[in-house]
């Protein structure tokens, strides 16, 4: 029973301990073209250098065939193929967003001066703070995704606006659920 109750203590301090907040990611006024609100910027590209090396706009032939066309990964993807929902105060990925993901790695290791920005996001349930180091981590995971297909490290920055942009306004599961995201922003 004793021991029951020690590992008990420590599951609750471990999950206390990972869940306290950010983990070294830094509070970024304006964010994102100088919107209002706020979020929390870590490893990656800055916002001044992107976009360096080229307009994107302009790049044809990527391993995924014309960047402006229906292609699951790169700029031309549409939009329900550059956002990846989350579970409930989870950042692990679904299976279902695999092949999205990878389309995007390809996309990206074929077009070096290729930039991306993976906006982390939560839904308004949890503190301000809780939120925003929930957005960084889903931003991580999809970055540590794209970097293990073969993106480079240089291409991609990460943002987390917590619950400070919703996609939907609302209380419910409905707006909950499409809150829970990471958005796949090129060129910036």
């Amino acid at each position: 029973m004793r021991n029951l109750k020690t590992l008990a203590a420590l599951m609750v301090v471990t999950l206390v301990t990972a869940c306290a907040g950010p983990s070294k990611s830094t509070v970024d006024e304006g964010a994102a073209s100088g919107a209002a609100g706020s979020g929390a910027s870590s490893t990656g590209v800055s916002e001044g250098s992107a976009g360096q090396g080229g307009e994107m706009g302009g790049e044809t032939g990527g391993p995924l065939g014309d960047a402006t066309g229906g292609a699951l990964g790169g700029p031309g993807a549409s939009q329900e193929n550059r956002i990846i929902y989350f579970e409930f105060d989870r950042f692990e990925i679904k299976p279902e967003y695999n092949a999205i993901l990878q389309a995007h790695a390809r996309y990206l290791s074929g077009n070096p001066a290729s930039r991306v920005r993976l906006e982390g996001h939560a839904d308004e349930r949890g503190s301000r703070e809780y939120n925003i180091g929930l957005g960084e981590k889903r931003a991580q995971a999809v970055r540590n995704v794209l970097l293990l297909q073969g993106a480079l490290s240089d291409q991609i920055a990460t943002v987390s606006f917590g619950e400070e942009r919703p996609a939907v306004i609302g209380s419910d599961e409905e707006a909950w659920s499409l809150n829970r995201r990471v958005e796949i922003v090129y060129g910036q």
